[in-house]
């Protein structure tokens, strides 16, 4: 007399992770995610690692853990996983602020985002 288990959110052959609260604007996030859309996940993997972006080392752990998923939670074989999807939105804004001249206040905006990664299971043509 259990409960249903709910729906996938995802195909059969994908998996995903989502990483929040990620302490950089979404448009530089942007810049790492787009450089690892559509790559076999061990070419995206170097390429992060290898990356002069900040953010990259964050970007890899939350594709390490859509590898993982679609291991150990869907049995995926890692070999053929391809980053199907990667995308960025925003999160909260931190305002700060700093006195300048004259009486006025000069606004300082700390963005956050957030990034979810898709993994996909792809054969491969021989």
């Amino acid at each position: 007399m259990g409960k249903e288990n709910n729906p996938r959110r995802v195909a059969e052959n994908e998996a995903m992770a989502k990483t929040r609260m990620l302490r950089t604007s979404p448009q530089k996030l942007n810049l790492v995610a787009a450089m690892i859309r559509g790559k076999k996940v061990e070419t995206a993997l170097a390429d992060l690692t290898f990356s002069k972006k900040r953010i990259a080392g964050d970007v890899k752990k939350c594709l390490q853990s859509a590898i993982a998923n679609a291991e150990n939670n869907h049995g995926l074989d890692v070999d053929e996983l391809v980053v199907a999807e990667a995308w960025v939105g925003k999160n909260l804004i931190m305002k700060r602020g700093r006195p300048r001249a004259r009486g006025r206040f000069g606004k300082i905006i700390k963005p956050f985002s957030e990034l979810t990664i898709k993994v996909r299971q792809v054969e491969e043509q021989a």
